[in-house]
């Protein structure tokens, strides 16, 4: 029986798809009911009769942080996809995501060894490997990560995330870990993941920056995922990027696909530190979570880029071409908005 966590968010729901085609007994953890609404709006992209399929999933209730109610959706569980997590940049959240991020994958990976889990799937992030010093070389898995770098909070919180996993390794569990970009996907057009930027981008983004960011349809995530999870893998990480385009094409092309004006001005470095330092204010005033960060503002100009020829090679896999990506999913916004 399969245990999926975090199956209301985006690659968890897209991933309960397809696991629903197969006859594989299904079990997924939920916090709030309203959730499973938006799950079933996924099923849809897939199936003509939801119900058929999303009466296949048992659910139980629970969160990664909740020992005693995780425990409870543990017995007869053979196989593990860890997606849950908590993604913000909010340097003020940081103790949230390390209980979220942190201890709460540390949990996943105890059950798994107490209950003789054959394998487990991480889906951790590019956040999560380090930096090349000549942006001009590649990341790779095998790039390390440097604990003294400016990280944000979130790539130091997957980074503890993917250390929990490692030690269930040492400890006898199988493992996989994937590090996906930026997921394109659809479903989910509220908070901070990528569904957020297609519904900016609608409503009309007038700035792009120059910097290079690295992008991955959720399809190819969750089928790289099932192929891993159901290979003689293990004890290995994988980066899933399908390409690396900078923020000015993502826009301008998304924009295209929306049929919507495209960003017209450049964002320079100097007008991103004015940006970062007035949300910061906005956030003393009024107590919202911050949208701009010191170092998301960073990222977003960084000419980073990388590399995943290793699943490539290993799983003889291709990946979905953006502009496909891109076509699709605003296809579906359309359809919704």
């Amino acid at each position: 029986m399969i245990l999926v966590t975090g199956g209301t968010g985006l690659v968890g729901a897209h991933l309960l798809a397809h696991l629903a085609k197969t006859e594989t007994r299904i079990r997924a953890i939920y916090r709030t009911k309203e959730k499973l609404e938006t799950v079933k709006n996924v099923f849809g992209y897939y199936f003509d009769d939801v119900p058929s399929f999303f009466d296949k999933i048992e659910w139980r209730k629970a969160d990664v942080t909740d020992v005693p109610a995780l425990e409870e959706s543990f017995p007869d569980i053979t196989h593990v996809y860890h997606v849950a997590a908590l993604v913000t940049f909010d340097p003020k959240l940081f103790e949230k995501l390390r209980k979220v991020n942190i201890e709460g994958t540390a949990n996943i990976v105890n059950f798994c060894i107490a209950y003789g889990v054959k394998k487990l799937c991480f889906v951790s992030s590019i956040a999560a490997i380090g930096e090349t010093e000549n942006p001009n070389i590649p990341i790779t898995e095998e790039t390390h990560w440097n604990a003294e770098a400016d990280n944000n909070v979130y790539a130091i919180s997957k980074y503890g995330s993917e250390m929990e996993v490692w030690r269930g390794s040492q400890e006898g569990l199988d493992i996989v870990i994937v590090n996906p970009g930026i997921i394109l996907g659809a479903g989910f057009w509220r908070g901070g993941g990528s569904g957020s930027l297609f519904r900016k981008i609608d409503k009309g983004l007038k700035y792009y920056t120059k910097g290079i960011l690295a992008y991955v349809d959720v399809q190819d995530v969750v089928s790289v995922m099932i192929q891993l999870m159901n290979s003689s893998i293990k004890s290995e990480r994988f980066i899933l990027v399908a390409d690396n385009w900078t923020v000015e094409k993502f826009s301008k092309t998304t924009a295209k696909a929306l049929n919507v004006t495209p960003p017209q001005k450049e964002a320079s470095a100097f007008l991103l530190g004015i940006a970062w330092r007035l949300d910061w204010w906005r956030q003393v005033f009024t107590g919202k979570r911050r949208r701009l960060t010191r170092l998301t503002a960073k990222s977003i100009q960084s000419q980073m880029v990388y590399d995943s020829s290793k699943v490539k090679e290993q799983l003889s896999f291709e990946f979905t071409p953006l502009e496909e990506s891109i076509a699709r999913v605003s296809e579906r916004y359309k359809n919704q908005s």
